[in-house]
């Protein structure tokens, strides 16, 4: 079984023991993390929300937080001796995906 959820505005596919990492969530690592907009749930029988699924919940663990990959910002202009480069983390939250609850 696996469950399409929302946050930040980003939708992820999960299912129970996926690691994932999302946009900073508020929380310690080791404490949890509940996702009420669960989108879709999949599997045996498909259920689509109507945006959401009413009664469905997905149930997460915070393994940890800190940085994604870098993105190299560049920016130039032919013949003017412009450039500008840059760069940029964003925070994320690492998650463990416990339960799919219907």
């Amino acid at each position: 079984m696996y469950a399409i959820v929302e946050t930040a505005g980003l939708q992820f596919r999960v299912e129970e023991g996926d690691i994932l990492k999302v946009p900073m969530l508020v929380g310690q690592p080791g404490g949890s993390h509940e996702f009420d907009r669960v989108l879709m749930i999949g599997g045996d029988e498909n259920r689509i929300g109507k945006p959401v699924v009413e009664g469905a919940r997905v149930q997460a663990t915070i393994l940890s937080h800190g940085k994604s990959e870098k993105v190299i910002i560049f920016k130039k202009k032919k013949r003017t001796d412009y450039y500008l480069k840059r760069g940029h983390r964003q925070d994320v939250t690492e998650l463990k995906i416990e339960k799919i609850i219907i």
